[in-house]
């Protein structure tokens, strides 16, 4: 992330602000154009025929053998995730990761650019030897291997998990200048395999009274959180696989529990009990942290779905417009309240906006793609995207969000994002 002072980021006004086309042919302009444009430089230009007709190195040799596990291109090696951590002094293995959205298209978030968070570290668990308690107010006990887990009929869904704290940078008083993915790179969406919880909890057999669940990690933290069981008996899973492999150590192997659009830290990651009881166990992970300030002095102490939310990604800072032209803008919404039904997007920070495309499938509580193409006129621009879900929730305005917390509260940040597109195509992010 970058160190640059924040106070020398010059916000354009709205006023002489590049608009977003008001015609939906804008995308069949951006189509021809660029057709044409290629025709014309093809059949323009003596070298093109003259690279067709060479050989690169690389066809001249034989390739590399195959691997046993593939990798990405070395030419790809700096698309990473950044880190971040706060508490280095105390337990480096303390903080997080996130994903590079900047850098990624489509909606499936990579294994290995899969966010991370951690309390104390990633533990090296021996999966023949990692259990799964089921206890408390239940009418029979049980403990589950992996082995007896993976004997149960799965199921696979598509979802994000979002951290509580991301976005949170936007909570300080004057914009930090970084890309989308040291912003907001604290979510990120795979393809979860697993059980049905609810089939666990029923094996078990409920007791009449109960009414919430204590989730416990196998982590030296101990990580755990309290469940509403309404929500641990509709879609939580216990997952084992992500993106078809097995859950990797950084995001809970073997196993971690999956709660669709809640907040990230009660996905506990390396699941290994659960305590059925009558009401919350009020842990140090759900008083201490995640709660959310208001301005009278009381808390939100339960904020579990997550707002609905979008980024776009390009461009974004970290990017640089080198022409005028035409360019697509892309990004991501997500929401846990289930799909996306719309996003718009403007070009002058929120005065006129347009709704862009929507790339399916768009799956509930997972992120949605969109698109829309963009004639970038040469000067300044305020980029913004605001998404809609289908029960009718709407991004808000900064200021709608920030009204409603102490100032600097930086959990369960959802609001708009604002990138400020310069005249010589420099990209910085502000407050708008």
């Amino acid at each position: 992330m970058s160190t640059s002072d924040p106070s020398q980021v010059a916000v354009p006004s709205r006023e002489g602000v590049a608009a977003l086309p008001a015609t939906d042919s804008s995308r069949r302009r951006f189509l021809t154009q660029g057709a044409s444009l290629a025709g014309t430089l093809a059949a323009a230009s003596a070298a093109a025929t003259a690279s067709a007709q060479s050989v690169p190195p690389w066809m001249t040799v034989p390739g590399a053998p195959m691997r046993g596990y593939g990798t990405p291109s070395k030419f790809e090696a700096g698309v990473k995730r950044p880190f971040a951590s706060g508490y280095a002094s105390v337990s480096p293995a303390t903080g997080s990761s996130r994903t590079p959205h900047q850098s990624l298209e489509g909606t499936i978030t990579p294994n290995g650019l899969h966010f991370e968070r951690h309390h104390n570290g990633v533990p090296d668990i021996d999966p023949g030897k990692h259990e799964l308690l089921i206890h408390g107010m239940v009418n029979r006990p049980l403990v589950f291997n992996l082995a007896a887990l993976s004997r149960y009929p799965m199921i696979s869904r598509t979802h994000f998990i979002e951290c509580a704290g991301n976005s949170g940078a936007n909570a300080r008083p004057k914009p930090v200048q970084g890309t989308a993915g040291a912003l907001h790179g604290l979510a990120s969406t795979s393809e979860w395999t697993g059980i049905p919880l609810a089939l666990l909890l029923n094996e078990a057999g409920i007791a009449p009274d109960a009414r919430w669940i204590l989730a416990e990690g196998a982590d030296s933290a101990a990580m755990s959180r309290s469940v509403p069981l309404s929500k641990a008996m509709d879609d939580a899973m216990v997952a084992l696989y992500q993106n078809g492999e097995r859950v990797r150590p950084e995001q809970g192997y073997p196993m971690r529990l999956l709660l669709p659009g809640w907040e990230g830290n009660m996905n506990v990651k390396w699941l290994r009990r659960i305590k059925v009881t009558d009401g919350p166990a009020h842990t140090k992970d759900e008083t201490s942290k995640y709660s959310d300030l208001q301005p009278d002095g009381k808390a939100r102490q339960f904020t579990f779905e997550l707002g609905v939310k979008s980024l776009i990604t390009f461009p974004s800072y970290g990017h640089k417009l080198d022409r005028r032209g035409w360019y697509e803008l892309t990004g991501i919404a997500w929401s846990g309240a289930g799909r996306i039904s719309k996003v718009e997007v403007s070009a002058d920070g929120g005065t006129n906006w347009r709704e862009a495309a929507l790339q399916g499938p768009i799956l509930s509580k997972s992120f949605t793609r969109f698109r829309l193409p963009w004639d970038w006129n040469g000067e300044s621009a305020l980029l913004q995207s605001r998404a809609t879900d289908e029960k009718g929730n709407v991004q808000p305005t900064r200021q709608a969000f920030v009204s409603q917390y102490v100032v600097g509260m930086n959990y369960h940040n959802h609001y708009i994002q604002t990138w400020a597109i310069a005249a010589d195509g420099s990209i910085s992010n502000v407050f708008a």
